[in-house]
């Protein structure tokens, strides 16, 4: 049967950690004879590239700040520019309405002025007519009255003396 004892595994012995320190510093030895400058300009590129990551981070950041300050200042403007606008829009549309009301009001006093003007001459049209009217008549009655005593000039004088003393009175 095969004896086993535990203990001649688990044991650590001087030349077992000499042996171990020599090959480790062999295998440190070897790889940075070959290796370790590849491994620093592997570390040395991968640091570059995490800080221009984040220098780009940065600036970003910082043009970011500086676009959303622009954006604010052109808000307030805008802002600004709006009760700009409104403003004017609300000055021209009360000049546009005292035009209006000017132009109406100045349309209203001509057809006004035109009514009181075709009144006036209906008004003479018809005290004219009225003249005549009552000139025929005074004639007829005085050529009835008369008879052919006076002529007819003396009549229509005396006609028109009478409907100047009427028509100089209101109808």
């Amino acid at each position: 049967m095969i004896d086993f004892n535990i203990d001649n595994y688990l044991r650590i012995s001087l030349t077992d950690v000499i042996l171990v320190c020599i090959s480790t510093a062999l295998i440190v030895l070897f790889a940075k004879h070959f290796f370790w400058n590849k491994i620093i300009a592997l570390v040395k590129k991968r640091q570059d590239l995490i800080q221009e990551n984040i220098n780009a981070s940065i600036e970003l950041k910082e043009e970011a700040l500086e676009t959303k300050a622009a954006y604010d200042e052109k808000m307030k403007g805008i802002g600004k520019e709006a009760h700009a606008i409104i403003e004017s829009a609300k000055q021209q549309a009360n000049q546009e309405k005292a035009q209006i009301l000017s132009e109406a009001n100045a349309q209203a006093t001509r057809i006004k002025d035109a009514a009181h003007e075709d009144i006036e001459r209906d008004k003479r049209k018809a005290e004219a007519a009225m003249k005549s009217a009552i000139s025929d008549v005074a004639i007829e009655v005085a050529k009835n009255i008369v008879q052919k005593e006076m002529d007819e000039k003396t009549q229509q004088a005396y006609v028109d003396a009478f409907i100047e003393q009427a028509g100089n009175n209101e109808w």
